[in-house]
């Protein structure tokens, strides 16, 4: 029988996501410090708090497997985090607006006892020329406030891009599916 899963999230995107796996779970937050460190890179930052987010679950659940996961994305090498607000929601698309931008995605895998699996994704994504109108439409109309990027591509941001490159369709949503059921699958759950 294996262990409980656990994912040490409160995000209904990630909750969603990892239903789609068939697999009983529960969630629990995950009590971390969000803030990067002075001069950590975008993906640095994903990796960190990704481990730190499982681990701190793990901790309080030692009998059970949690997995971690967060995202960060990266314009002109900076980290973009999620903008709370309409105002900085509408800073973050009028900056991205006609720019190449990277999401780093990373997912973990812990247990007490057991060393920490993780695996990364990596997307591009490449947003068209926006007009000032057309970010306040689409902030008023999804309200991202609570994304990575202040777009939600699995509904109307995706009318945002030009173009997404990727590997794994779920990453830029959050949780990347194909990684996260390798990793469960390494732990001994079955899945197809």
């Amino acid at each position: 029988m294996t262990a409980p899963l656990i994912l040490g999230s409160t995000s209904p995107y990630r909750r969603d996501l990892l239903m789609r796996l068939r697999l009983p779970f529960a969630c629990r937050r995950p009590e971390v410090d969000e803030h990067p460190l002075e001069g950590e890179t975008p993906e640095r930052l994903a990796h960190r708090l990704a481990c730190a987010k499982a681990e701190a679950v793990a901790a309080l659940a030692p009998d059970s497997w949690v997995i971690g996961s967060d995202q960060v994305a990266e314009l002109d090498g900076r980290p973009l985090g999620k903008p709370g607000d309409r105002a900085s929601a509408l800073s973050q698309l009028g900056a991205m607006s006609g720019q190449r931008v990277r999401f780093h995605t990373v997912v973990a895998l812990a247990r007490c006892g057991h060393p920490t699996r993780v695996a990364r994704d990596r997307t591009d994504v490449v947003f068209r020329t926006l007009t000032t109108e057309e970010i306040a439409r689409y902030v008023d109309a999804e309200q991202p406030f609570d994304c990575a990027g202040s777009f939600k591509c699995e509904g109307l941001g995706i009318t945002l891009f030009d173009a997404i490159d990727n590997r794994d369709p779920t990453a830029l949503i959050g949780l990347p599916l194909i990684e996260t059921a390798r990793l469960l699958r390494e732990a001994g759950y079955a899945l197809p």
